[in-house]
C-alpha cells in the first residue's frame, strides 16, 4: 500500500499528456517503467544492461549501531510500500538500534532506498544472490512484484505458538489466498467505508446512509431497498446539483455547471474501483490468461455512466482541478455528498472546506454481497534469507512496535487492539465519526485482493491506468469495446512476458 496525497491526480495527470503517444506511465506513487524489472522478471534477475544505465540511486541511511563479533546480522529492507520519508527513516533507525540493544547475537541493519528506487534495487540484489532478510513494509501489489520468493511462515508461527485467531480471518487468508502457505501475519491494515456528507442528506430530505454492514434504506417516498449500487445511484442523482439548485433528476439540471456530485468511487486502480462491487482477480486459474471479473465489468460500467450519463462523479478533467480536487480526493472540498474510500483517506478530512458534518457508512452490495476493498502492510522475509530463525525473531519484534504502526498510519490487525487505537485517532477530530464501521467492514474485505499477482505485473498496472483514463476523460465510448481491448491488451503483455 502506497499513501499519497494527490496520488492519482499526479498520476492523472501525467497520463493525460502521455496517452495520445501510447507510453507509459510514470509516478513518484505508482510504479514506474523502470520498476518493471521487478514484476516481469520475479525471479530476482538483474536488469539487463544492453541499454545505458541511470547512476544507482542514494541508499537510505543505515542505523548507526554496529555488529558485534559473532553476531548474526539480519537485514531490514524498506521501502516497497510507505516508510521512506525523512521522519519515517529516523523512526526505523531508532528501531533498528533499540532492537540492537536489547537482543544480544542479533544485528539487525535496516536499509532501502525511497520508494521509486526500492524495487529495483531489490531486484538487482537478489539477481546477484546478494538479497535482505526481512522486507516491509509492504503491501499486496509491492510483494506479488516478487511473486515466489517469499519465505512460508506457517512452520514458525507454530513453533512460536502465535494464535492466529486474534486476527479477523479476513486479513489471515489474504496471506494464504496464493496456495504458497502462509506468507505473511496481518500488521497494519487499511478499511474502506462510505464517508458521506450528512448535511447534504439532510438539506435533499434523504435519510443517512445505514452503519450496519449489509444493511437495507428507506427511499423518500417511504420504500425500503437493499443498501446496494442500485439505490446508491438513484439517491447520488438526487444528492447531484447544479449551480441553480436543479438536481440530476430534474430535466432543468445543468451537467456542465455542477455545484454538488452525488457519489465518487475509489479509482486510483480500475482493479480498486472494482473490488469494491465483488472480490477478483485478473489471472484465472491456469496461471496464464486474463479475464475480467464480473462484478469489476458491472462496477466499471456504473463509475463510465456516472461520470458521463448520469453526471453524479467528476469527470477526468474536474477530478484534476485543484478547487475541486485539492488534496488528492474530491469528499475533502466539500463537495461530494458520497465516497468510498480507506480509512487512511481521513488525512484531509479536518479541512475547514470539508465540514465537521460527514460520517462513515458500509460500502453497498451489488447482488446481495458486499465488499470493502483492502489494503494491508505488513513485513515478510525472503526465501534467499540464510538465517530465518532470527528473521522470525527480527519480525515479531516489528509486527509488535507500536511506534511504527503509529509511524505508518495504520489500525491495528489485531482485534483486541483496535478499538483503543480507532478511539485514539478519531477523539482528536472536531467531527467524532462512526469509526466503528469501519472496524467490521474488516470482515468483508476483498478476498482475493485486488492486487493479487499478475503476469508482466507493472506492465498490467500502465495498460489498466492506460485505460482508467481514458474512460474519465473520453465520452461516447462502448464499454464492452473497450473492456475487451484491455483484456487483449493485457493478454498479449502476459504473452510477451
Amino acid at each position: 500500500m502506497r499513501v499519497g496525497a494527490g496520488r492519482f491526480a499526479v498520476l492523472l495527470a501525467v497520463l493525460a499528456l502521455l496517452f495520445a503517444a501510447c507510453s507509459q506511465s510514470t509516478s513518484s506513487a505508482a510504479p514506474s517503467s523502470s520498476t518493471a524489472v521487478a514484476s516481469e522478471q520475479p525471479s530476482g534477475s538483474a536488469a539487463s544492461s544492453e541499454s545505458a544505465s541511470p547512476p544507482p540511486p542514494t541508499p537510505l541511511p543505515a542505523n548507526e549501531s554496529q555488529a558485534k563479533p559473532g553476531d548474526v546480522t539480519i537485514r531490514w529492507y524498506c521501502c516497497l510500500g510507505t516508510g521512506d520519508a525523512p521522519e519515517q527513516v529516523q523512526v526505523e533507525r531508532k528501531v533498528a538500534d533499540d532492537f540492537n540493544a536489547s537482543h544480544p547475537g542479533i544485528h539487525l541493519q535496516f536499509e532501502g532506498y525511497v520508494y521509486a528506487a526500492a524495487a529495483d534495487a531489490l531486484s538487482v540484489q537478489l539477481g546477484s544472490g546478494s538479497g535482505p532478510d526481512v522486507v516491509g513494509p509492504v503491501g499486496v501489489g509491492g510483494a506479488e512484484r516478487f511473486k515466489g520468493q517469499w519465505l512460508d511462515l506457517q512452520p514458525y508461527i507454530d513453533k512460536a505458538g502465535i494464535d492466529m485467531s486474534q486476527y479477523p480471518e479476513s486479513t489471515v487468508k489474504l496471506y494464504n489466498a496464493g496456495g504458497e502457505g502462509q506468507l505473511g501475519i496481518p500488521y497494519a491494515v487499511y478499511p474502506s467505508v462510505l464517508f458521506y456528507k450528512a448535511d447534504m442528506f439532510k438539506e435533499a430530505g434523504l435519510k443517512e446512509p445505514p452503519h450496519q454492514w449489509n444493511g437495507t434504506y428507506t427511499m423518500p417516498d417511504g420504500s425500503t431497498r437493499p443498501w446496494d449500487y442500485d439505490t446508491v445511484r438513484e439517491i447520488a442523482k438526487i444528492l447531484t446539483v447544479d449551480q441553480n439548485g436543479h438536481d440530476a433528476t430534474e430535466a432543468e439540471f445543468d451537467p456542465t455547471k455542477i455545484a454538488q456530485w452525488g457519489f465518487e468511487p475509489q479509482r486510483d486502480d480500475l482493479r480498486q474501483t472494482g473490488a469494491y462491487f465483488g472480490a477478483g482477480a485478473l489471472l484465472a486459474s491456469d496461471g496464464k490468461t486474463a479475464q475480467m471479473p464480473d462484478p469489476w465489468v458491472a462496477a466499471w460500467k456504473q463509475f463510465y455512466e456516472g461520470i458521463w450519463t448520469d453526471h453524479t462523479s467528476m469527470t477526468g478533467a474536474q477530478f484534476q482541478t485543484t478547487d475541486l480536487n485539492p488534496a488528492g480526493y474530491p469528499f475533502c472540498a466539500g463537495k461530494v455528498a458520497m465516497s468510498t474510500n480507506y480509512l487512511w483517506s481521513t488525512y484531509c478530512l479536518e479541512d475547514k472546506t470539508t465540514g465537521t458534518d460527514w460520517n462513515m457508512a458500509a460500502t453497498p452490495a451489488y447482488k446481495g454481497k458486499t465488499t470493502a476493498a483492502f489494503n494491508a502492510d505488513t513485513f515478510r522475509i525472503l526465501k534467499t534469507s540464510k538465517n530465518p530463525d532470527q528473521s522470525f525473531e527480527v519480525l515479531q519484534y516489528l509486527l509488535a512496535n507500536n511506534d511504527l504502526l503509529e509511524l505508518y498510519g495504520g489500525t491495528p490487525a489485531i482485534e483486541s487492539q483496535q478499538d483503543a487505537h480507532l478511539e485514539k485517532v478519531f477523539g482528536a477530530y472536531s467531527q467524532k465519526p462512526d469509526w466503528k464501521v469501519a472496524k467490521e467492514g474488516i470482515n468483508f474485505a476483498d478476498v482475493p485482493n485486488f492486487e493479487s499477482y499478475t503476469p508482466a505485473y507493472n506492465k498490467t498496472f500502465d495498460i489498466i491506468l492506460k485505460y482508467g483514463t481514458k474512460w474519465q476523460t473520453t465520452p461516447g465510448l462502448n464499454l464492452d469495446t473497450e473492456i475487451s481491448a484491455m483484456k487483449d491488451e493485457i493478454q498479449a503483455a502476459w504473452d510477451a512476458s
